[in-house]
């Protein structure tokens, strides 16, 4: 008789039962598994896992059609022999034979533990992980996992089809998101350059401080047009902004002329300090940058925003003079600048929200994920890649900086955007 060793359970005895009727015990038989041992831990995992899937297979038909040649009067259905199907094992897929059943009045007997084991979810998963980690169709069979089973899928032409098909999903489900139950406080948009086209995105932060991407559009440039149809699919999608949002822009005048358009004076606009310091440096010589960047930086994180503003007019007066284009690119948009301090917002959270960053780190992770592309076909591939980077950099998302205070932020939306509203009874709106 071979050794018996047991195998960690994948799931609650509990679940295992209600699923499929599965035994609360599996084990597998030293002699089953020797030759993956010489292979390595990895292999010999693996090898382990068919044997216990194999066991799951047979247990699942046996509750459904009783023991096999076993004399029942009430039996529903037969085995059936055995048929090969494939499983996902690693980032390929092997091929394994399966016990087969067939109802007395006729039918395949489906096993939902096949179904799992088949279920082609987690190889697209790891397609698209290394996709996006800059690995190349063509070696991703360089890098399968060494299962010790021989398995296909691995083709250059297999994993493109499986990406494709994988980031058309992730495009699908991002632009058909629904955003009614996002309690949404804070809305960032940008753009980024991809083959000569622009793609604009969309990043909400919802009033606990988590970041969702909600939507993106794709434009010849960072229009009002595209903006406007961007915040209105949005806005159909559920976008809640009765109770007033915050939109935090870059120099953009498209993007804040379609803000204005769309959400009226429920939103309230906060321009990018980071931008308009970059802007007006670039208008001065390179021996005067740092010391105009140093006084608006220093207005910018005023406490108070009157003298913050007052501050920047000053400087604006003074580089009229001899740098007229940099005073003009100052005073434009000025005002915007100061919102989130007129809130009454201060400490990480000020930061946080006078700036585009959370919206630049995601465009950020997109420009890496596809820095392997070469050619763009089509439009749609751009929204694709897009779209999958999107989602990928969510998955790395830490809540906003200083979110404990984002209670102040949205009360004081409210307020600036409903007077009549108070937050006593801010349900009223929410």
């Amino acid at each position: 008789m071979s050794k018996k060793v047991p195998v960690v359970k994948i799931t609650t005895p509990d679940a295992a039962v209600e699923v499929a009727g599965l035994p609360l015990e599996a084990t597998v038989a030293m002699a089953d598994v020797a030759g993956a041992m010489r292979e390595g831990l990895l292999a010999f995992s693996a090898a382990a896992g068919l044997v216990v899937m194999q066991q799951m297979l047979t247990e699942e038909l046996t509750s459904i059609v009783g023991q096999k040649h076993a004399k029942l009067v009430d039996r529903v259905g037969n085995w059936h022999g055995t048929t090969t199907g494939q499983v996902v094992l690693g980032s390929q897929k092997v091929a394994v034979a399966r016990p087969r059943g067939r109802y007395v009045d006729g039918g395949e007997v489906e096993l939902a533990t096949w179904e799992t084991f088949a279920s082609e979810d987690l190889l697209r998963q790891v397609v698209v992980e290394r996709m996006l980690a800059g690995v190349a169709t063509r070696r991703h069979v360089d890098v399968t996992d060494p299962v010790g089973v021989a398995g296909k899928a691995t083709s250059k032409s297999a994993v493109s089809r499986r990406f494709k098909a994988a980031t058309e999903k992730a495009m699908s489900d991002l632009l058909a998101r629904d955003l009614t139950g996002l309690e949404t406080a804070v809305l960032m948009i940008d753009g980024l350059n991809v083959a000569d086209q622009m793609i604009t995105v969309a990043l909400v932060i919802t009033a606990d401080g988590t970041k969702v991407p909600v939507g993106l559009m794709l434009g010849d440039t960072e229009n009002a047009v595209v903006v406007t149809d961007l915040l209105a699919d949005l806005v159909a999608r559920g976008l809640r902004f009765e109770h007033g949002i915050l939109a935090v822009l870059d120099g953009s005048k498209a993007l804040r002329k379609a803000v204005v358009k769309v959400f009226g004076e429920r939103a309230l606009i906060q321009r990018c300090t980071l931008h308009k310091r970059r802007n007006v440096i670039g208008y001065l010589p390179v021996d005067e940058r740092d010391a105009v960047d140093r006084r608006l930086a220093i207005a910018f994180a005023q406490i108070d925003p009157a003298k913050g503003l007052k501050a920047c007019r000053d400087l604006a007066r003074q580089l009229d003079g001899p740098h007229p284009d940099a005073a003009a690119s100052l005073r434009e948009g000025l005002e915007d600048m100061f919102t989130v301090a007129g809130l009454g917002v201060t400490g990480r959270l000020r930061q946080s929200l006078t700036n585009t960053n959370c919206v630049e780190s995601m465009i950020s992770i997109c420009r890496t994920t596809t820095g392997r592309v070469k050619h763009w076909r089509t439009g749609t591939m751009k929204k694709r890649w897009i779209a999958a980077g999107m989602l990928e950099a969510e998955r790395s998302f830490r809540r906003l900086k200083g979110y404990a205070d984002m209670p102040v932020v949205v009360n004081a939306i409210t307020a600036a955007t409903n007077p009549t509203v108070t937050p006593a009874n801010y349900a009223q709106v929410a």
